[in-house]
């Protein structure tokens, strides 16, 4: 299924219209992709609200024939200050009330502005097209969907290679993994893999060393690939050797609390009673204060976007928003268990996208 890139710019042709905006100037190259399959590092597009008619996307010269191939459904202008140059077409093209993406630019690229058009015209839109990613079209789940696949393999091989063994160094397991990743089709890893042995096992974003994985250690491996664009994000915590009854049961106690945000993954929910009923377990056990993170996030283009489901999260649970649920335990200086999976929510519940086994394992 190929991306509907129309649908979108259409899509965010009917907010313009509720902001009383008769165009918008997209600078952010991620909302620039999204809304028209631009991979170049360097453009701005402008949104009519009246039509595709004065839609256009404006790039330099050296991406004369990638935007040609990559756009082809809309006109494509070529200019070195592509942002300036769309901003004055549309001041050419009286346009009244022109959108910006206030969340993107700076305060210096704001006064290259004010001597083309009076600020009077210009509308602060921050955040309409991240406000759109939040849901995934089916395009979008298919990608994240590889992405996830592409995880768990390397995952699995990483487990069946023995590359999980006491002697080993955090360092060593991030790097067999990530290159599994590569060699089941990712295009990049998500994010900086954290492998945590021991007690850096506490550490919520731990940075592998040359820390030794020992026997008795938790390991945590928090990581993903990246397919299209698209990122995958998952959590596993393994015990090397044997496990103590400490380690089963924190253990136990995080996969209740996991399963009950990913039950709680209903459309309409707030997202902040998602998190609570994660955080209900683990506070009812008395672990509160060591659950000191959110619960999940939204995934897709970035690691990190909307919607936030953390106890000070605003907003509702929509049908397609792709998230992860990941709540954790740590016990500075001792080690700690966080499991997360990567879901899409649907009307019949959540879809899952990160399929590997999340038993307690000893490896």
């Amino acid at each position: 299924m190929p991306a509907d890139f129309g649908r979108r710019r259409e899509a965010l042709r009917r907010v313009l219209a509720d902001q009383g905006c008769e165009a918008i100037l997209v600078t952010d190259l991620l909302n620039i992709r999204y809304l028209t399959g631009f991979t170049g590092s360097q453009a701005a597009l402008l949104v009519r609200a009246a039509g595709e008619d004065g839609t256009v996307v404006c790039t330099d010269g050296r991406y004369v024939t990638q935007v040609a191939e990559q756009v082809p459904d809309l006109p494509a202008e070529i200019a070195r200050a592509s942002a300036v140059h769309l901003l004055e077409k549309a001041v050419a093209d009286g346009v009244g009330s022109l959108g910006f993406e206030s969340h993107v630019v700076t305060v210096d690229q704001f006064r290259t502005w004010e001597p083309l058009v009076s600020p009077s015209r210009l509308v602060s839109t921050p955040h309409l097209v991240e406000a759109l990613r939040a849901i995934k079209d089916e395009f979008e789940i298919g990608r994240l969907r590889a992405a996830c696949a592409c995880a768990d393999a390397a995952l699995a091989d990483l487990l069946d290679q023995g590359g999980l063994r006491p002697g080993r160094t955090e360092k060593q397991v991030r790097r067999d993994l990530e290159n599994l990743m590569f060699d089941h089709g990712a295009d990049a890893v998500s994010f900086e893999t954290i492998v945590a042995t021991g007690a850096n096992s506490a550490v919520p974003h731990h940075r592998p060393t040359d820390a030794v994985l020992a026997h008795g250690d938790f390991v945590k491996l928090d990581f993903g690939a990246r397919i299209g664009g698209y990122h995958s994000d998952m959590t596993r915590t393994y015990v090397l050797g044997a496990a103590a009854q400490w380690q089963r049961d924190v253990y136990e106690l995080v996969a209740r609390s996991q399963a009950a945000g990913r039950a709680a993954l209903v459309p309409g929910t707030e997202v902040a009673a998602v998190d609570g009923a994660a955080r209900r377990v683990i506070a009812d056990a008395g672990y509160g204060d060591l659950f000191v993170h959110g619960l999940g996030h939204g995934v897709g283009l970035e690691i990190h976007e909307a919607p936030g489901i953390g106890q000070r999260g605003t907003g509702t649970l929509s049908v397609g928003a792709a998230v992860t649920v990941e709540p954790g335990v740590y016990f500075s200086g001792r080690g700690g268990v966080r499991i997360e999976d990567t879901l899409v929510v649907r009307e019949q519940g959540p879809e899952l996208l990160t399929l590997t086994d999340k038993e307690l394992t000893v490896v």
